[in-house]
């Protein structure tokens, strides 16, 4: 009877070949940490370089840059959008040169959400 184990094929296994089937443990894979950006207010950034940094940058609508630039006017910074740490990072820095460019004291910030 012993030879007769030996010999058993995996068709001839008891509960058939899917018995002998290794599982694969899958592992999950961690999103990345978001980053918010940010926008703080100055007295002396014109709102108009506020609603077109927002256009141009951050993709919004005139009237959505609008509202967003009275709430940076009105509490002093306002999250503008919430990225991957290189999109943020990104986006700071050409928020950042394009206010230098323009002689503008308008500051940009990120922070881990």
């Amino acid at each position: 009877m012993l030879d007769r184990l030996v010999m058993m094929s995996d068709n001839d296994a008891p509960n058939g070949p899917e018995e002998d089937l290794l599982t694969e443990t899958k592992t999950k894979t961690a999103k990345p940490p978001l980053y918010k950006v940010m926008l703080l207010n100055d007295d002396y950034t014109p709102m108009e370089f506020v609603v077109h940094i927002l256009e141009r940058f951050f993709g919004m609508s005139h009237s959505q840059a609008f509202e967003l630039m009275l709430i940076v006017h009105k509490k002093g910074l306002a999250v503008v959008g919430v990225f991957s740490f290189e999109v943020a990072e990104t986006k700071v820095s050409q928020v950042m040169d394009f206010a230098r460019r323009h002689q503008h004291p308008l500051q940009c910030t990120m922070e881990k959400e």
